[in-house]
């Protein structure tokens, strides 16, 4: 198919003549639909929200401002002033608006929930974690949402499967494959393409540092990547699982992974972004390296000629390069119960929601009679890469897991690490934090009832 197929408030459109990166955010107030806004473009503040729903799956609020057009390709797109919801005259009721600049896309976040969405508190503050409010505060909000959802009405029907896309306006050729085989022949005619899936970093490059490709290949609709394998020992998970989807899978079952990730950005961002892509994308901040690395995690490679697994630690070369060749692309992930269960996370940054990290630490340590008999430990913002302590796992060995019996592993960390200083943090103060969290890690084993967070494992 050559033109974008959408479904918007109900009405069938065809998108042609449109660069297939226009923003959704642009185009749609562009056709006057101007109660969905722009306030941060980067996906951070939630005033862009809208809903969206594609065949087989739920509604989703998702970022306008950083979602490229032509990846609501086969979707339902509800905005503010379609949107049948009671948190609207909730919204009123409670006094939840002031100026008025955010209040489009909480009524979206909120009206993307199910009706048996749940009401408390803490879940509230979570739904609406991607939404940021400046003038009434949350209380009048978080009540006006728990009044609301329960009365909510049936969310808009998806439209009909649409098929594949292959799209070319204003320079830019698009294309969203329907299967892998096709995904992978694309790639392999087109090697220097960008993949994309939820856009949740690229539409960042391009609506902050004006970035432009000639040609884009979303692995998102690709159904067969789509989906998590459990078979008992491991986790599979597909190029094209997002971070929402891999939440759920792990709810109540790795209950460090599942904290690291209800502070993992927003749930706009949780719903379009990919597992995969946090990982393919290399960056030496990402949160979720350092948990998988810990955890054990090798990476299946592929291209239209084969395939290839390697340590996930392995995969990351230096920055901005990964062990990945032209024409090849990540296609799952494979996780260890085991090492995933085990893990303990520790993400510090300036703010606690959605918020990139100075330093993300994860520790998977096997105690043999209070001794420390196998570690595996990886850091975040620590270096150009994520990266394995390996120092620090030998100074471990055999040692009490005590804040006392980790000051060998504290020091070695200046053998594994020689970090940079940013606008997030200076090199001494990630040393020190890192150092840190051993203790803390220490005490948390020694005593889970010991408090050493500002929340606690709502996720788990």
């Amino acid at each position: 198919m050559n033109a974008i197929q959408l479904r918007l408030n109900g009405k069938d459109r065809r998108i042609d003549g449109v660069a297939p990166t226009t923003m959704l955010l642009d185009w749609l107030r562009g056709e006057g639909l101007t109660g969905t806004k722009e306030g941060c473009a980067e996906g951070d503040c939630g005033a862009c929200t809208v809903a969206v729903r594609r065949h087989g799956k739920p509604a989703a609020a998702l970022n306008a401002c950083i979602m490229p057009i032509a990846l609501a390709h086969g979707a339902h797109v509800t905005t503010v002033e379609a949107a049948d919801h009671p948190i609207k005259g909730a919204l009123v009721e409670y006094h939840g608006s002031q100026c008025g600049f955010c209040t489009p896309g909480i009524v979206m976040t909120i009206a993307a929930l199910p009706a048996d969405a749940p009401t408390d508190r803490c879940s509230l503050e979570d739904a609406l974690a991607g939404n940021l409010c400046r003038c009434t505060g949350y209380g009048p909000i978080l009540a006006a949402a728990a009044d609301a959802i329960s009365a909510a009405p049936s969310p808009p029907d998806a439209p009909p499967e649409v098929g594949s896309l292959d799209m070319t306006a204003n320079g830019v050729r698009f294309r969203c494959p329907a299967t892998e085989d096709e995904f992978a022949q694309a790639l392999a005619e087109s090697p220097d393409a960008r993949i994309i899936a939820g856009a949740t970093d690229v539409g960042l490059w391009m609506t902050k540092h004006l970035y432009e490709a000639a040609e884009f290949i979303s692995i998102a609709g690709v159904g067969c990547l789509s989906s998590i394998e459990d078979d008992g020992e491991t986790l599979t998970i597909g190029a094209a699982v997002t971070h929402a989807d891999f939440m759920a899978a792990i709810h109540g079952k790795a209950p460090g992974v599942s904290e690291l990730m209800r502070r993992f950005a927003g749930p706009q961002v949780r719903a379009a972004g990919t597992v995969c892509g946090n990982i393919a994308n290399g960056s030496p901040i990402g949160d979720l390296p350092p948990a998988l690395i810990a955890a054990g995690a090798t990476v299946e490679i592929a291209s239209a000629t084969g395939q290839r697994v390697l340590p996930l630690e392995d995969f990351f070369i230096a920055y901005g390069q990964q062990d990945r060749a032209a024409g090849e692309y990540v296609r799952a992930l494979h996780v260890p119960w085991g090492g995933l269960c085990a893990v303990s996370c520790h993400k510090v940054s300036k703010r606690f929601d959605s918020d990139i990290s100075a330093v993300m630490a994860a520790f998977n340590v096997t105690l043999d009679g209070g001794r420390v008999s196998a570690a595996g430990i990886a850091f975040g913002g620590m270096a150009e890469t994520p990266k394995r302590a390996s120092h620090a796992e030998a100074a471990l060995l055999g040692q009490p897991y005590t804040p006392e019996g980790v000051a060998g592993a504290i020091a070695a960390l200046a053998d594994d690490f020689a970090p940079l200083t940013d606008l997030r943090a200076s090199a001494e103060y990630r040393l020190k934090v890192a150092g840190n969290l051993f203790i803390r890690d220490a005490i948390e084993r020694g005593d889970p009832a010991v408090r050493t967070r500002l929340a606690g494992r709502a996720a788990a």
